[in-house]
């Protein structure tokens, strides 16, 4: 007997400060295990599995992320109410925004239309405290002028071969950024935030591992006067074999928002 496959694109969003990224690893906390232990206690006779739209590293967050639900032989009956038990019982910093029923042709990663991230950050005197999981303070003073200069170089296609971490056989190093830019933070909001902080936004259909948080680095280093303008833009030429020393922490950096092809 043939098995029966029922398909759902599952939005959420979290807070990655306690989390070891997305994906399940053996003895880390993730946000990808968080879902999967839990969907096993609110179905705990049915087989399932989930697929994320990406993956996120250790401490970063997210505003709108999302996956696919895969469920065999039984659909969900009322989506709203298994929504309400799946928030129910996932942990405070992990929220289901929707579930929306999908048919066998959508397939998360294809159907992704384009990510942004923000990266979230100050400069120049110590933050309060509890800025520290969505918000990172660099203590230099920076020339934030240049820095949006400068951020306007990353925008169109470039081999960004320099700002991954390792290269494998099979990476995509020439990618598009659809827009970028430095804006005054409207996102996230608080008293006792600094009283200028900044939003680093990117868009692009995918990313490679800590690009944006190298993009981030290279743009700090800038700030600082570490590096010059002609620098950054022969780093991404394809001759280059420039190394980028700096990683910005991944606290600071959020998913906000994944948009899809449009869905039947």
């Amino acid at each position: 007997m043939q098995r029966i496959r029922y398909y759902y694109l599952v939005k959420l969003q979290f807070l990655g400060f306690r989390y070891s990224g997305w994906q399940k690893q053996p003895g880390q906390k993730t946000i990808e295990a968080m879902l999967v232990k839990t969907l096993k206690f609110i179905l705990p006779d049915q087989k399932f599995k989930i697929l994320g739209a990406g993956r996120t590293d250790a401490k970063v967050s997210a505003l709108d992320a999302a996956f696919e639900l895969y469920l065999d032989d039984t659909p969900i009956e009322v989506l709203e109410d298994f929504l309400a038990l799946f928030n129910k019982n996932l942990p405070p910093d992990i929220r289901i925004l929707s579930m929306t029923e999908v048919d066998e042709s959508f397939n998360i990663i294809q159907n992704s239309k384009e990510k942004e991230y923000i990266y979230l950050f100050s400069f120049g005197e110590k933050s309060h405290p509890f800025c520290a999981p969505y918000l990172v303070t660099f203590l230099d003073n920076l020339d934030l002028d240049k820095m949006k200069t400068v951020a306007k170089y990353f925008e169109g296609t470039h081999n960004f071969k320099s700002y991954t971490a390792r290269i494998q056989e099979n990476t995509k190093v020439i990618r598009t950024v659809n827009s970028c830019g430095i804006i005054e933070n409207k996102i996230l909001e608080a008293n006792f935030f600094p009283e200028k902080s900044y939003a680093f936004h990117v868009k692009g259909e995918g990313f490679m591992r800590y690009q944006i948080r190298m993009m981030m680095g290279v743009l700090v280093q800038v700030g600082k006067g570490e590096l010059s303008e002609e620098e950054v833009l022969n780093s991404l030429k394809e001759e280059n074999n420039m190394q980028l020393p700096f990683v910005a922490p991944g606290s600071g950096l959020i998913l906000n928002q994944v948009d899809f092809h449009k869905l039947d």
